[in-house]
């Protein structure tokens, strides 16, 4: 059985990104982007998938393991009864290839450690062969070539298509291992210094990290959460991946697995806002930038996600020889989501191009333009059912979240024609669609008897994305519907500790007060899924809006007791099993905890 998703740290070059366990097994790792086959897939079946453990012998997981501070240096330490070692792990953010630097330092005694390379490539699939060149170790199958250096040289013993170093280091001595991927018809690229790029690796986190505005509360866990962020950047596009893993599962041994490694347009406006507030503006331009280029061509034709430089095509398909993380299968590569008609990605991208001219972003001349082309064709559109922020595969429906986001959408444009009566649009068109589109939703979406927004029209479901409707603006904090939905969802969705889940499920228990009849399994899924760690955020968010602010920082200090050891966390949790799930490190995860501080500890925590 692999180790829990919560035993897995991370780290990266901003291209891709590698998971390493407690045990000092490094199981997932793509090359040489986060959307690549992975060359290491022991994460999504067995040891013969491929990893690579670094540990001292007979030794189960480490004694203590810890980012250097505000960086993805990973440092992992292991004490035996001959001494301790650390083992230092990282990925200098890369020059043309990429690199896994792994350092073993002795501390006290004299320690001996092995190191199991296993390398398979295309998700596990395809056994390299290896061989000696220039005094390395070099893997090769079809496109991929993988070189093993260890400085300073020592003896490999290869059998069944693995190698094995026995390293044994004193107190002060260091033995350094590096891996180099570059395509098999090129030649190898030139050696990395790995002092100078650890050197260069802490010093660029750490400068980076200090250009962080919050000051508030928490402080240690906002951080993580943006250089995750950070990490989960794709550098050369701007693009944000929602994960660097694929097929995690919402639920152990069921069929929710998903690939996540794909940039979502519904991530786009609380990701920029998380950005913004914090100060990183390069960064916030990037992703604004990638959200143009990525939504540019016919409007109707906008995607709900896009490949990591706006690629459209992103096939799903399974892959049998995987088992699945503890048994979770399939195992899918791609997205099939990505044909979905969602309204709501209209709003999303609207709201972020509002937010970006609001924030003083250097404005893109034709990001108006789209912003327009995306209107008109909402106002041919928006009464079209779709399947939603979440991307249920069952039937269509009229999700009340997304027309909300269509209300937003408008919104914005009205706003921005008011604002700068020099731009090009007609203003009272516009008001007349969000007023439509306002009457209907409060009609046709809301449940006067319960006093809450309902998932969809007609429906008795509700949805935790109902949360967002104070924050977008469709209705203000004090209205007593917002009050009613807030109660509602808590109630029906909520766990004791006030965790969230999205929404009602085929497997899903009502919570403790919860009489409700539950009309639908909207997801046309079976089994169950955790609570939703964003959607947990959200009830903080909206807690505070109300002015429950005591009640909104409870919940924000329990959801903070979610993260792993070094401040990492999944889509999902389980609060029965007490383990997360989902995919892991989640991307919209992380822009909820920032977000919510800024939210709860307000402009005062912005330095």
């Amino acid at each position: 059985m692999r180790r829990p998703i919560e035993d897995y740290a991370l780290i990266g070059d901003h291209q891709t990104a590698a998971l390493v366990s407690r045990t000092g097994s490094v199981d997932w790792l793509c090359l040489p982007r986060f959307d690549s086959g992975a060359c290491f897939a022991a994460l999504l079946g067995g040891d013969e998938h491929g990893h690579w453990r670094i540990a001292p012998e007979n030794a189960d997981v480490c004694a203590r393991r810890a980012y250097r501070e505000n960086t993805l240096v990973l440092d992992t330490e292991w004490d035996t009864p001959d001494g301790s070692v650390r083992v230092t792990d990282f990925m200098p953010q890369r020059d043309r290839a990429p690199d896994l630097v792994r350092i073993v330092e002795g501390l006290t005694g004299e320690v001996t450690l092995r190191s199991t390379l296993r390398l398979r490539f295309d998700y596990g699939s395809v056994v390299p062969w290896m061989r000696r060149s220039d005094g390395h170790h070099v893997a090769v199958a079809g496109p991929d070539a993988v070189w093993l250096r260890i400085e300073p040289e020592i003896r490999c013993e290869g059998r069944d298509f693995t190698t094995y170093t026995d390293v044994t280091v004193a107190a002060g001595e260091r033995v350094t291992f590096v891996l180099t991927w570059h395509p098999s018809h090129e030649p190898c690229p030139r050696l990395l210094d790995t002092e100078q790029a650890l050197r260069d690796s802490v010093s660029d986190w750490r400068a980076w990290a200090a250009r962080c505005r919050y000051e508030g509360p928490h402080r240690e866990a906002v951080v993580r959460s943006l250089i995750t962020l950070k990490a989960l950047t794709y550098a050369p596009t701007g693009g944000i991946v929602a994960a660097p893993t694929t097929s995690l599962p919402e639920e152990i041994g069921g069929v929710r697995n998903w690939d996540y490694r794909y940039c979502w347009l519904r991530d786009s406006t609380l990701t920029l806002g998380a950005l913004l507030a914090a100060g990183y503006l390069e960064e916030a331009e990037a992703w604004r930038d990638w959200l143009l280029r990525a939504a540019a061509g016919n409007p109707g034709d906008l995607q709900i996600m896009y490949g990591l430089a706006g690629e459209r095509r992103l096939p799903e398909y399974e892959v049998p020889w995987l088992p699945g993380y503890e048994g979770s299968a399939p195992v899918r590569i791609g997205n099939k989501a990505v044909e979905q008609h969602q309204l709501d990605v209209y709003g999303e991208v609207v709201e972020t191009l509002a937010l970006a001219r609001r924030s003083g972003l250097a404005t893109r001349a034709h990001g108006w333009r789209l912003q327009l082309a995306l209107m008109e064709f909402l106002r041919e559109n928006w009464h079209r059912e779709d399947e939603g922020l979440w991307e249920v595969r069952g039937p269509r429906r009229h999700f009340v979240h997304s027309k909300v986001l269509a209300w937003a959408a408008a919104d914005r444009t009205v706003r921005a024609l008011d604002e700068d009566p020099e731009l090009p649009g007609d203003v009272d068109r516009w008001r007349r669609l969000r007023d439509e589109i306002h009457a209907e939703v409060c009609e046709r979406g809301y449940d006067a008897e319960r006093n809450t927004f309902t998932q969809s029209y007609g429906s008795r479901e509700l949805d935790a994305a109902l949360l967002l409707i104070p924050r977008v603006g469709f209705l203000p904090p004090d209205d007593p519907r917002v009050a009613g939905t807030i109660d509602a969802i808590r109630k029906e969705l909520g766990t004791e500790d006030g965790f969230l889940r999205r929404y009602t499920t085929a497997g899903t228990t009502a919570g403790a007060d919860d009489t409700t009849p539950h009309d639908t399994t909207v997801d046309g899924l079976p089994g169950d899924e955790g609570v939703f760690v964003v959607c947990s955020f959200w009830l903080a968010d909206a807690l505070h809006m109300t002015g429950r602010t005591r009640e909104a920082r409870e919940l924000f200090e329990r959801i903070l007791t979610l993260c792993n050891d070094v401040g990492l966390l999944s889509e999902e949790y389980d609060p029965v099993a007490g383990r997360q799930l989902g995919n892991f490190p989640q991307a919209f995860s992380h822009v909820g905890l920032a977000g919510t501080a800024f939210t709860l500890f307000g402009p005062d925590a912005v330095g």
